[in-house]
């Protein structure tokens, strides 16, 4: 397992389209996703822990987001062949055990994840309602363990003051995660 951090925010880069499959059975696209105020989009897998420390808050801010006019989506796009906890089936499974409120979709060709730029999970991407990037920075300052309960929520404040302000913060800290699983 091969740790990474994601890049600096490139603020203002337009968020690539797509049209994917969501484990509800719908294509899902970027504008369908999209919130009044914004967009984030969330690249995490199910066999990650760091993505498993998390998951529940990330359900948890997902929601809060959501009640904020942002629209929320979770793409995982690692190979499952090789990862076989990581297939559409355990998605599916994932989704409705943690009680998603957004769409968990299937990046299959891997094209999604090469659009955006993304190289870890969990990776995200957070947009204003002009779908200019805003936010590539952590969730909170958990890793491969849950940080206590009390901790500051990056990303919920962050996509907030987009929501507010149609701006993301100056300073924001990296997200870690797990490197994306790519096929040869």
């Amino acid at each position: 397992m091969v740790s990474l951090e994601t890049p600096v925010c490139d603020f203002g880069r337009p968020a690539p389209d797509f049209a994917l499959p969501g484990v509800d059975g719908q294509i899902w696209t970027r504008d369908r996703c999209k919130g009044d105020k914004g967009l984030l989009v969330m690249f995490i897998c199910n066999h990650c822990p760091y993505v498993q420390a998390v998951r529940d808050r990330i359900v948890r801010d997902a929601r809060d987001l959501q009640a904020l006019g942002i629209g929320v989506a979770a793409i995982m796009s690692n190979d499952t062949t090789d990862y076989p906890e990581d297939s559409f089936g355990n998605m599916q499974r994932v989704a409705e055990e943690y009680g998603f409120t957004f769409p968990y979709l299937l990046d299959e060709s891997q094209a999604v994840a090469k659009a955006y730029g993304a190289v870890c999970t969990p990776d995200f991407f957070g947009y204003n309602a002009n779908l200019e990037l805003q936010y590539r920075g952590r969730l909170d300052a958990s890793r491969k363990q849950a940080a206590p309960a009390d901790v500051r929520r990056d990303l919920y404040e962050a996509m907030k003051q987009v929501a507010e302000t149609g701006q993301g913060p100056a300073e924001q800290i990296p997200s870690m995660g797990c490197s994306i699983k790519w096929r040869e």
